[in-house]
């Protein structure tokens, strides 16, 4: 296989500055942090993650993972970790708000576009690396995940540094220059990988390995892996927590993690999350937008140039095993594809700055997925655009200006993500698009979404008991309403039950008990109640949407009458 344009490039070639290191930094902390503080904590999965956190630095216990009493042993415990780290440096520890939660993933995701804005500079050049760092900043799915406090931002700052390191160690090889320690980084990042979600980004960097291995005859470059040393690094990152957890749970934890969790999402749809193989295909557009149509382009072109080109086999290696693999995998959700989608945002920079790039002619079958593509794209933007001028009139029945605003925000990083007007400068495009897709993100968590209180009823349940509460102590019991996000902000004592559950805990500490329930538990929560309706008073109505189901939602306070 050719190294064509490796060494050049390697020993002769300037390499991005910290200055623009710097720049990418700052824009990706602008592009992700706000709406940190302004978006309330989000159902269902986000809410677990920061309550599980909370308690620990309520009990002090860092090595057990629980929701109330129930334990989390799905996950490992890096994130919390982390997030406990991030809780307890506030200084307001289990007080803490929801964006000191929150900073983790914004610090990774902005880790993450530095990271591969290093790994495109070193491969294709330093316009190069300017465009896929702006075009990790933009897509759609990160400016997502890097607002909200869950794994997957994180896992895709580990899923950077051990493909980085691979990308050093194969290319590296390939070109006749030095290493350096990739090796250890590569095998330190699995472990880090490990402690954070299990083995998705080994299982990622093995397909990528293999696929090196089936398409590139030369293998002399694994033995550079060190794999038996590095698997001992790995272990050494990864298994302290691993044997407490055992220590202290048994076999449960791997029941649970491996037995329940991975064997469940492998062999069926979890959690009412099976769909088919193509849903990654066809969802692409969306998770990639606005970016979507330009590193399709690239993948393509690379499809007919990687024998001659050991980082687009790379390129290639990274995102198509692993895209297969989740396509038959049952269990699918959106932020599984993120590990993948650098690879694709590395593919649109070597597309728009390589001149051979444009000699290379797809076929035909490529031509008509890439008009496909363009078709989603536009649909998916002028979708987006309506959502985000008409949300606020739907819910509140009033236009807002920042929803025309954002929808505008939308369209104009569509039409520099799709294309641009010819001549121009293909870093600046990227810029553009990456910007307004940042804006629109922006405007949504920071104006849009957070006055959207039909849609947000914990923060007012929370709000309202904490008004209404006789006793410091008292507990709230919340009947027919179950959301997470009402643990963490009413307190981890809170009662998630029916409206048995609700008359009974009143019952237990009539002086300073609260129930919370649902018209759908009204009338069991009042027959259990001695005396019935006669021995409550009410103490408020909140009314909202249950937002899984489109319906709304009525929830009534009650007290025991004094």
């Amino acid at each position: 296989m050719s190294t064509i344009g490796l060494k050049t490039s390697a020993t002769s070639r300037k390499t991005l500055t910290p200055l623009t290191y710097l720049l990418l930094g700052l824009l990706a902390l602008f592009a992700f942090a706000p709406g940190t503080s302004t978006l309330p904590p989000t159902d269902r999965d986000e809410s677990r993650f920061v309550q599980a956190t909370k308690q620990m630095v309520e009990s002090g216990d860092y090595v057990d993972i629980r929701f109330q009493d129930v334990p989390r042993y799905k996950k490992p415990a890096g994130i919390y970790w982390l997030q406990s780290t991030a809780v307890l440096l506030s200084g307001q520890g289990s007080d803490a708000p929801i964006w000191v939660y929150r900073l983790i993933s914004v610090l990774a995701g902005t880790f993450s576009v530095l990271a591969l804005a290093f790994i495109a500079d070193r491969m294709f050049g330093r316009s190069a690396g300017v465009i896929a760092g702006l075009g990790m900043m933009g897509i759609l799915m990160l400016g997502v995940e890097a607002r909200i406090a869950k794994t997957d931002a994180t896992l895709l700052a580990t899923a950077l540094l051990a493909q980085g390191a691979l990308a050093t160690i194969y290319l590296g090889h390939k070109a006749g220059r030095p290493q350096g320690n990739a090796n250890w980084l590569f095998w330190a990042a699995q472990g880090l990988a490990l402690l954070i979600k299990g083995p998705v980004i080994p299982f990622l960097s093995l397909l990528t390995i293999s696929a090196l291995v089936v398409f590139d005859k030369d293998r002399a470059w694994l033995r550079k892996l060190r794999p038996f040393t590095g698997l001992l690094l790995t272990l050494l990152v990864a298994a302290p927590w691993l044997i407490l957890i055992t220590l202290k749970t048994g076999a449960e934890f791997w029941q649970e993690s491996v037995g329940k969790d991975l064997l469940s999402k492998v062999g069926s749809g979890q959690e009412s999350h099976g769909f088919p193989p193509g849903y990654y295909f066809l969802t692409y557009s969306l998770f990639m937008w606005p970016f979507a149509l330009v590193a399709l382009e690239g993948g393509l072109k690379a499809l007919n140039n990687f024998r001659q080109d050991p980082r687009l086999l790379f390129c290639l290696a990274w995102y198509l095993p692993y895209w297969v693999a989740i396509e038959l995998i049952p269990t699918k959700l959106p932020h599984y594809a993120l590990p993948a989608y650098p690879a694709m945002i590395l593919l649109m920079a070597w597309l728009l700055t390589s001149k051979s790039a444009a000699s290379i002619e797809l076929s035909r079958w490529q031509l008509w997925l890439r008009r496909a593509c363009a078709f989603g794209m536009f649909g998916i933007s002028i979708g987006l655009s309506a959502i985000a001028f008409g949300i606020t009139p739907y819910f509140l029945g009033y236009v807002s200006w920042w929803g025309l605003l954002a929808a505008v925000l939308v369209l104009i990083a569509a039409r520099y993500g799709i294309g641009a007007p010819d001549g121009m400068d293909p870093v600046k495009r990227i810029a553009f698009a990456a910007a307004a897709a940042a804006a629109v993100f922006g405007v949504l968590t920071l104006k849009i979404l957070p006055p959207l209180k039909p849609l947000w009823l914990s923060p007012e349940i929370a709000e309202r008991f904490e008004k209404l509460k006789p006793c410091p102590t008292s507990v709230l019991a919340s009947a027919g309403y179950g959301e997470p996000s009402l643990v963490f902000l009413a307190g981890t004592n809170t009662q998630l039950t029916d409206g048995k559950g609700a008359a009974a805990a009143l019952i237990a500490d009539p002086a300073c008990a609260i129930a919370v329930v649902a018209e759908a538990e009204n009338k069991a929560f009042l027959a259990a109640i001695p005396g019935g309706a006669d021995a409550l008073r009410q103490r408020g109505i909140i009314e909202g949407m249950n937002y899984s189901k489109g319906e709304p939602r009525t929830l009534t306070f009650y007290t025991l009458a004094k």
